[in-house]
């Protein structure tokens, strides 16, 4: 168990996030919205406000930010949004794939997009969501598959920027969350 704890508020709602080491310099706060319903529909009110003009679709990638975009979905009306998978699945036929490297995830990995979800996608203006942009590996990916599907990528949206990612202008966001050292190597980066 962690011993170290990095406290976010996001419109009044509190959460003590552990922080872990990824490797021997480097940790993060883990932001896990997974199963938490009350932080959830709170950002996903929080994002609404935030969606561009003319956005058609949303597209998210598995698995932690697919409750925030259900939310974000049925709050804007829509009855379909787009979730890129980790795997192959035996319903997907003719998927398409791109290749995608993230902070949290080891080595590289895939980004499967089923051909259903991407004639949805054809000619529309697509919101990319997640729970956090770091690097930014998982939002290249999507957007990848967003032009391979024929759409348009309108922005990029997530509760918390990472590290670095806070000082982008590109992308929108709720909060920052800091970067830190590993155990043993006191303070933020």
């Amino acid at each position: 168990m962690s011993e170290r704890y990095y406290d976010l508020e996001i419109k009044g709602c509190q959460r003590r996030l552990p922080i872990l080491n990824i490797n021997d310099s480097l940790a993060i706060a883990a932001f896990v919205m997974l199963g938490d319903v009350e932080l959830t529909e709170i950002c996903a009110d929080e994002l609404l406000k935030k969606v561009p003009e003319g956005t058609q679709v949303l597209m998210t990638a598995a698995t932690k930010g697919i409750p925030l975009t259900a939310s974000l979905a049925r709050k804007l009306g829509f009855s379909r949004y787009v979730v890129a998978r980790k795997s192959v699945k035996a319903y997907m036929d003719e998927p398409l794939c791109v290749e995608d490297e993230s902070i949290t995830t080891a080595g590289k990995q895939r980004l499967y997009l089923m051909r259903e979800d991407a004639e949805l996608m054809r000619g529309k203006n697509v919101l990319l969501i997640d729970d956090v942009i770091s690097t930014g590996g998982s939002m290249l990916a999507m957007r990848e598959l967003v032009d391979l599907a024929g759409g348009k990528t309108v922005g990029e949206m997530a509760v918390l920027a990472e590290g670095p990612a806070a000082d982008r202008d590109d992308i929108m966001f709720l909060a920052p969350l800091p970067l830190f050292k590993a155990a043993g190597r006191d303070g933020a980066l």
